[in-house]
């Protein structure tokens, strides 16, 4: 067959035009968390990771601030244009639960052959779960423990960690030396969430919880707490310290115990020059219940999303890599059955243990639609009592009043 030249060129047009287009349709997924504002972290890694395996899907991701990512997602969701997936700190979850903001995934992961939602630790499953949906699963955890010195422990004949919140305070009390500027304890007691995070276990341990916490021994700690602050073995800084800033006072050397996280750990192998050990966190009587804080974050697909089976594809890949968080980010798998990595840092891995065991006492924050209101009246308690403007029992009471309101809204 025989060509002209006009016809060739035609031809040759049409060809280019089949090789440039996809021979399927590209969805494209937009993915929202805070990894990768300040440094590379899980959302982008592995957004970015399938993505470049996945030629029918294009991931694009979107870092956001900690302080900006609600009220960010808040707005997009009400104007049409929010995202396929977002993150949350867990206690965030429920307020886009509860408005219909995220996707009912109940039946998804039942049959998903890749998820199980009964590898999941019972605090952060309960942290995506709303009305008996679940409406998210967990990114990684995390939680508080007891850390201590144990060259300072071993100096004072100190011979085990305190297991009661009363114990802690006379080991503290041996431990403080003013002379070498050492406090016996330090904790984080700030007028935030931070301060929230770690007195709610007291409550949770003492028979209450986010919708009562005027309990006898939620006060009885605060009256140890003022104690510890009034006699100088912990730093009355603690009203205003972050965990990260608080913990390295007792990096330094500057307090003997710490109340703290495992995000803590890498820092403190290479910074602390002493033996160094961690403990569950005390209970108010030696046969209590245990409890602690729940941290870390949650994945989620939002509800109005066009591309529901591709976003749960992504959600998928993402437990998938689930054995890499802490190895690679230093996050804890919210996950039983996910063997923590031997590091052969023998303190390391040794803390590890106890704040796997200790997860299986933390309790979410809330989940309530309300929380950041139900969050502020309970530190605002702490900080009452601890700095002597009301007795204990009393501040938890106003806070309650506070509270009994928002829960009957």
């Amino acid at each position: 067959m025989q060509f002209t030249k006009l016809g060739l060129l035609a031809g040759l047009a049409f060809g280019a035009l089949v090789a440039a287009t996809p021979a399927y349709a590209q969805v494209t997924l937009k993915v929202w968390s805070i990894d990768g504002v300040d440094r590379t972290g899980i959302a982008d890694t592995f957004s970015k990771e399938f993505d470049e395996a996945n030629d029918d899907i294009v991931v694009e991701y979107r870092a956001i601030p900690f302080d900006e990512i609600v009220n960010e997602t808040l707005r997009a969701f009400a104007t049409g244009n929010a995202p396929d997936i977002v993150s949350f700190d867990n206690p965030d979850f429920a307020l886009f639960s509860s408005r219909g903001a995220m996707l009912d995934i109940t039946d998804r992961v039942a049959n998903s052959e890749i998820i199980s939602k009964a590898e999941y630790f019972e605090g952060p499953l309960n942290s995506v779960t709303w009305e008996g949906k679940l409406y998210g699963l967990p990114k990684y955890t995390d939680t508080i423990g007891l850390f201590y010195n144990k060259d300072l422990f071993a100096k004072a004949g100190i011979s085990e960690p305190p297991s009661t919140w009363a114990e802690l305070a006379e080991d503290a009390a041996k431990l403080t030396d003013p002379a070498n500027n050492v406090y016996g304890v330090t904790f984080s007691a700030r007028a935030g969430e931070e301060g929230t995070f770690q007195f709610l276990p007291i409550i949770q341990m003492s028979g209450g919880g986010a919708n009562k916490v005027n309990t006898e021994g939620a006060a009885q700690v605060l009256d140890i707490w003022k104690g510890l602050i009034d006699n100088g073995y912990a730093s009355r800084d603690v009203l205003s310290l972050g965990q990260w800033d608080s913990t390295g006072v007792f990096n330094s050397g500057n307090a003997a115990m710490a109340i703290s996280g495992p995000w803590e750990i890498d820092r403190m192998v290479e910074d602390a020059k002493f033996d160094w050990g961690v403990a569950l966190l005390p209970t108010i009587n030696e046969d209590d219940q245990k409890s602690s804080a729940l941290g870390g974050f949650n994945w989620g697909i939002m509800a109005n999303t066009q591309h529901p089976d591709e976003a749960f594809r992504l959600l998928e890949y993402f437990v998938e890599q689930e054995d890499r968080i802490f190895p690679e980010f230093g996050n804890l798998p919210a996950r039983g059955d996910i063997a923590l990595p031997v590091t052969g840092e023998a303190k390391k891995d040794a803390a590890l243990v106890v704040f796997q065991d200790q997860l299986q006492y933390a309790q979410p924050r809330g989940p309530h639609p309300e929380w950041q209101k139900i969050s502020k009246a309970i530190y605002d308690a702490e900080q009452q009592a601890l700095t002597g403007q009301m007795p204990a029992m009393d501040a938890l009471n106003q806070a309650q009043t506070t509270i009994d309101t928002i829960f009957k809204q």
